[in-house]
């Protein structure tokens, strides 16, 4: 919500800049704000419905909606750098010259102050809820900053310096700058989406926790994800096989409290082999043992 509302402010006092100057730096940062607003409703539908407990048609939770929210926002976003690339080069090629730049440096300096504010409040949110949705949403804020600067250095070399074509210039270069959030927010979505293996460093801290428990023995088949804001790891281990289902039983929930504490928002599901059992002879990712890759590192 808070994002939204000063997604809105910006939208309306750069839409009256944008009139005000006819710069097309102006015009690429309105169209970012706009996009902006676009995305922040997006990312708060994506996190109301992520949110939502599991039921019974979606048992593993509803988090990859943030993840649809992003493939939106990169549409979106693909579609102004395409129109903000294009109108920079029509007036290059026109030669229009900008007007009231310092009314557009004003407009410009409020929007560094306001994203300022926001880009705080998202750190808080983002330390309390891990959501991926917001996290993008904090990148293209922050991105923000540098696209104001942008604006007024482009304003004040066009106009003010009389540097002819500065501000078109820098338009495209916001239009470039776009099209690489469009892609590193697209890269990171369809991750999500893929179902890709967790970091290697997480990963290895996660392996790091496991081995702390000397019950447990040729950890393999493991698997990790992210959806949304939760994380789902499932992995085999060996256990000796005259060891009753109870006893079994007890070690596994002990070492999954463990891991739940270490990793918060995480669904573990742990099967017990009995020592010496194969489950895949031919797959070398399922028997992979990670606390002897773990000792091999060390």
């Amino acid at each position: 919500m808070a994002s939204i509302t000063v997604a809105v402010i910006l939208v309306l006092l750069k839409a009256w800049a944008s009139w005000r100057t006819g710069s097309t730096a102006m015009l690429g940062s309105l169209a970012d704000s706009a996009l902006d607003l676009i995305a922040s409703i997006a990312t708060l539908t994506g996190v109301w419905i992520a949110s939502m407990p599991a039921d019974e048609d979606h048992r593993f939770g509803h988090g990859k909606a943030e993840a649809l929210a992003a493939i939106v926002q990169v549409m979106l976003i693909t579609i102004s750098a395409f129109g903000i690339a294009v109108r920079a080069i029509t007036q290059l090629v026109e030669g229009n010259a900008v007007k009231a730049a310092e009314e557009g440096i004003a407009v410009s300096v409020f929007a560094i102050v306001l994203t300022f504010a926001l880009l705080g409040w998202q750190r808080y949110v983002m330390n309390r809820t891990r959501s991926l949705a917001i996290q993008t949403d904090h990148l293209h804020y922050k991105s923000d900053l540098f696209l104001n600067l942008a604006v007024i250095a482009a304003l004040v070399i066009d106009q003010m310096l009389g540097v002819t074509g500065a501000d078109p210039l820098f338009g495209l270069a916001i239009a470039a700058w776009l099209g690489w959030g469009a892609y590193s927010a697209a890269r990171d979505a369809v991750d999500d989406l893929m179902d890709r293996e967790w970091p290697e460093e997480k990963r290895l801290a996660f392996v790091e926790a496991a081995a702390r428990h000397p019950e447990l023995s040729n950890l393999h088949d493991l698997r990790t994800r992210t959806s949304g804001n939760r994380d789902f790891v499932q992995f085999h281990v060996d256990l000796p096989g005259e060891m009753t289902v109870e006893e079994a039983h007890d070690i596994i929930e002990r070492v999954e409290e463990d891991l739940r504490g270490r990793f918060p928002g995480m669904e573990l599901l742990i099967h017990i082999d009995p020592v010496g059992h194969v489950d895949e002879p031919d797959n070398p990712l399922a028997e992979t043992d990670e606390f002897a890759k773990l000792e091999d590192d060390e």
